[in-house]
């Protein structure tokens, strides 16, 4: 930040600001206000207290971008052109470069959903666990920015799918070549292998999108009021 200000250092009291900035206490107040609403300063009062620079967590970022997305009606072909877009150029360049506690970490992920589901309620946890394995993909990265951005889509399609209920029918084909994709992924990963891995996952990504879809339709035309089923 600008002058070498870090999360947890404390701003300088509201009389040096105005001093500093030549601005009148309610100008100040009011910036204070706004950076606080922002999430970007923390007031604490007390002994110690005062107002401190505070970092944004993704968890809120997440949830702020997610409130302007819940207005532009995203749809799972938006959200699969990105996935599609990043994820197998993210698992080229980890071929060869993760650790054997990182691949085991994943491995670790899949014991959630190495069973096929019985019912929709672990349809929708098994669904959540299965993208739970690309978050952490995205974490091994070391790229902040696209680990926010794959994780973030991955959340969104979470809250698709849970939203409009696409876990009620549980799909088989989806739950088994999404282990498939993700085993040989894995071992890819581990063999250093970045062409293979580069392939896996496009066509994990393709295939998840074409079952996605399909599930969606089925389940649409399956809630509709018969009158409406074309």
């Amino acid at each position: 930040m600008a002058n070498g200000w870090e999360p947890g250092h404390r701003l300088p009291s509201e009389l040096e600001l105005i001093a500093r900035f030549g601005m009148a206490k309610g100008t100040i107040r009011e910036a204070i206000r706004i950076l606080e609403a922002q999430g970007l300063v923390k007031s604490r009062t007390g002994p110690g207290g005062g107002v401190f620079v505070h970092q944004v967590s993704e968890e809120r970022a997440t949830a702020l971008l997610g409130n302007y997305f819940f207005f532009q009606h995203l749809t799972i072909d938006d959200i699969y052109q990105i996935r599609e877009a990043l994820e197998p150029e993210l698992a080229a360049r980890l071929a060869g470069r993760l650790t054997e506690t990182q691949l085991a970490a994943l491995e670790d992920v899949m014991t959630s959903y190495s069973e096929p589901a019985r019912t929709p309620e672990e349809e929708r946890e098994q669904h959540i666990s299965s993208l739970r394995f690309h978050a952490l993909l995205a974490e091994m990265s070391g790229n902040p920015l696209l680990r926010f951005l794959i994780r973030f889509t991955a959340n969104m399609l979470a809250e698709i799918t849970v939203s409009r209920r696409l876990y009620a029918q549980p799909n088989r084909e989806l739950w088994s070549t999404g282990r498939e994709y993700q085993s040989r992924l894995v071992a890819a990963m581990r063999a250093g292998d970045e062409d293979a891995a580069r392939q896996i996952l496009s066509s994990h990504m393709k295939n998840a999108h074409r079952l996605m879809l399909l599930q969606e339709t089925v389940l649409t035309q399956r809630f509709l009021p018969e009158n409406e089923i074309i």
